[in-house]
Formats: structure tokens, C-alpha cells, sequence
């Protein structure tokens, strides 16, 4: 919990910074920091998974990931101006520095053949990463989103190394009640980070009747979100993990759910933002989106989550998606409120559709991919 309290500082400045610039490479930009800064969480988090977190070396690690990540969220505002050499290198400190760590200091454990891929794609990723960060404007977010991409795709693929191929599934030791636990603060992390955007934004203006509603309609959303990702799901990930025959193949799905997410949560708190300051000002596009698409982005992760654990996804999620999508046209002829206020409801319908079919019956087991074990 201590390391993750850099992401409150990390995704606070995304959602400033793409408030500050709502467009399509605004957004790009957003997006391929949220990734970079959402791996070092996801191998952090593995490495106190696979290793006893309680020994001094991976305290070190740990704590040395810690300030890299916080160099990387303080500089995230400039990153794709002057401070990108800063942040592409903080961020291969980290990603390098953690597997050359484990295999010359903890050489005796099984799982060295395994950060021994890591290192290798590390490289491989290090590549336009570092030639991103001396290029300029377009250049910089072409490689760089090549440089997120070979980061998850040869995670995906289970890093295939030449000379020692694709990690078995053998070389993944997941402790599933810490590996669950973990994510859930990752996503309460989160959401205090919604909480302070909201908080922020409401202490910057009047008490007037058109904020208090926009400062009600945002707290509700938070807590809808709370709701619908907890249940049932985020309530038996821990049991779904070790129930799995192939554990990587829920722990997987469920690394990029909650990435996404997270990303939701963060064009959230940029709506709820914008909804707070300028709750009946003229519409824009720009704004519904967010409004509209935090809340869809969301949806989205929760859909996989879900899949992950059960095997199925609710008809609510895709439903919610639709009405989202169907009602987009509107919102775009109304003020801000007006559209936060709509989302708002399709959250909540999601909410009570939850509950309504968990009445008068047993909590469902989880069903993982690829069955029990």
C-alpha cells in the first residue's frame, strides 16, 4: 500500500494534463503514459507476488521502484515535451534495474529464467523508447506507443526469448489472495484519486445549487463505480485465481481489465472535473465525451474482469455500453450536468440490476478461464 501511494500523484497528473489538452493526441499522450506507469505498478506488484515480500532485498527493490516512480509521475506533465529523455530512461531504470536485480542477487530462485525474458524485452522495448524520447511531437508518440505495445504484447505472449523460449506457465507462482488484494487497492487507489479531483474542483468555486448538484452526481458515480467493480467479481478474484488450472490465464485478463479500468477512472475524474467548474456552460464535444466515455471505458474493463473470473459477462455490461452509445447524440446538445447525470443513471441501473439478480439466491462460485484446476 505504501507504493502504490505514488499513483495517487501519478494519476492525478494524467487527468490534469488531459484536461489541459482534450483532444486526439491529447488523449493519446494520456493514454500511453497511463500504460507505462500502470507496468512498473503491474511488475511491482508481480515481484512482491513471486517473492516474499518481507525480505530486505525485495524491500530495496521495492522501495528503489518507488522513487522512480514518483520521478516518472512528477515529470509525466512534460513528457512529451522536454522532460521525455527523463522519463523514458526512469522508466528503463526501473523495468531493467528490478530483473538485473533478481537474477545477480536472487540467482537461486526458479524464477530467474523467467526475468531473464523480462530483461530481454526489456531491451527490445528500450529501443524506441530512448529513440522517442529524442525525437520530437508526432515522431515521440509513434515510438512511444510502439514502445507500450512490445511492453504488453510480449507479456501477452509470455516473453519468448531466443535460446529459452516462452515462459511455462511453471515459472508463474501466484499467491492469489495477495495478488487479488493487491489489485483491489490498486483500483481504491484510484479512486481516491477521483475522490481528490472531485474534492479540488468543488473547494474552487461557489456553493451554488448547479455545483452541489454536479458535487452529488460525482460522488455517486465514485460510489457506483466502487459498487459495480466489487461485486461479485472483485469479491472472489482471489478464489477465481487459485482455482485456476492455468492461473495466467486469468491473471492476465485481469492485469488489463483493471489497466483499462483505471483508465476510465481517470476520463472520469477529467468529466467530473469539467462537470463541477462549468456544470451548465456550453456544450462541447470534447466534454461529453469524457463524461460519457470514462464511465463507458470503465464498463469496458469491468466486462473483462468479469469474463476472467466467470467465464461470462453480465447483460447488463454490454447493455450499459449501448445505452451510453445511444444516448451520446443528446448529451451532445446539453450541458455538462445534464450528460454526468445520465451516466450517472446508467450506473446505477448496472447497480440495481446487480443486486436485483443476486436476490434470493447463493453467491455464484467462480468459474476462471480455462476451468479448475
Amino acid at each position: 500500500m505504501f507504493f502504490d501511494l505514488v499513483f495517487v500523484l501519478a494519476l492525478s497528473q494524467l487527468s490534469r494534463g488531459l484536461s489541459q489538452d482534450l483532444s486526439w493526441s491529447g488523449a493519446l499522450q494520456a493514454l500511453v503514459l497511463l500504460l507505462a506507469l500502470c507496468w512498473v505498478w503491474v511488475h511491482t506488484a508481480g515481484l512482491t507476488d513471486i517473492f516474499d515480500p518481507q525480505r530486505p532485498q525485495v524491500q530495496l527493490v521495492v522501495t528503489a521502484s518507488m522513487l522512480g516512480a514518483l520521478v516518472m509521475a512528477a515529470v509525466a506533465p512534460q513528457a512529451f515535451g522536454t522532460r521525455g529523455l527523463v522519463f523514458a530512461g526512469t522508466y528503463l531504470v526501473i523495468q531493467s534495474g528490478r530483473g538485473l536485480f533478481i537474477v545477480l542477487v536472487l540467482r537461486g530462485q526458479d524464477q530467474r529464467r523467467l526475468y531473464l525474458r523480462v530483461l530481454f524485452w526489456t531491451g527490445v522495448s528500450a529501443l524506441p523508447w530512448i529513440a522517442g524520447a529524442v525525437a520530437q511531437d508526432s515522431a515521440r508518440r509513434i515510438l512511444w506507443t510502439l514502445a507500450v505495445a512490445a511492453d504488453y504484447a510480449s507479456s501477452t505472449l509470455r516473453w519468448p526469448t531466443p535460446g529459452l523460449g516462452r515462459a511455462p506457465a511453471s515459472e508463474f507462482v501466484i499467491a492469489s489472495g495477495h495478488l487479488a488484494e493487491r489489485y483491489r487497492q490498486f483500483f481504491i487507489i484510484a479512486l481516491g484519486e477521483l475522490i481528490l479531483v472531485t474534492g479540488l474542483a468543488f473547494s474552487g468555486g461557489g456553493l451554488g445549487a448547479d455545483r452541489s448538484a454536479a458535487l452529488v452526481v460525482s460522488f455517486a458515480t465514485t460510489a457506483l463505480l466502487w459498487r459495480i467493480y466489487i461485486y461479485r467479481a472483485g469479491e472472489v478474484l482471489g478464489t477465481a485465481i487459485g482455482a485456476a488450472r492455468d492461473a495466467v490465464r486469468v491473471g492476465l485478463p485481469m492485469t488489463y481489465a483493471h489497466v483499462i479500468m483505471v483508465g476510465g477512472i481517470v476520463l472520469t475524474a477529467v468529466g467530473q472535473e469539467l462537470v463541477i467548474a462549468h456544470p451548465l456552460a456550453h456544450r462541447r464535444s470534447a466534454w461529453t465525451a469524457v463524461i460519457l466515455g470514462g464511465p463507458a471505458l470503465f464498463l469496458v474493463g469491468r466486462a473483462l474482469f468479469e469474463y476472467a473470473v466467470f467465464a461470462r459477462v453480465s447483460r447488463d455490461r454490454p447493455i450499459g455500453l449501448l445505452v451510453l452509445a445511444a444516448m451520446t447524440p443528446a448529451m451532445l446538445l446539453l450541458p455538462p450536468l445534464p450528460a454526468a447525470t445520465a451516466a450517472t443513471a446508467v450506473l446505477t441501473g448496472i447497480a440495481v440490476a446487480d443486486a436485483n439478480r443476486a436476490r434470493g439466491r447463493l453467491p455464484e462460485p467462480p468459474s476462471p478461464l480455462g476451468g479448475p484446476a
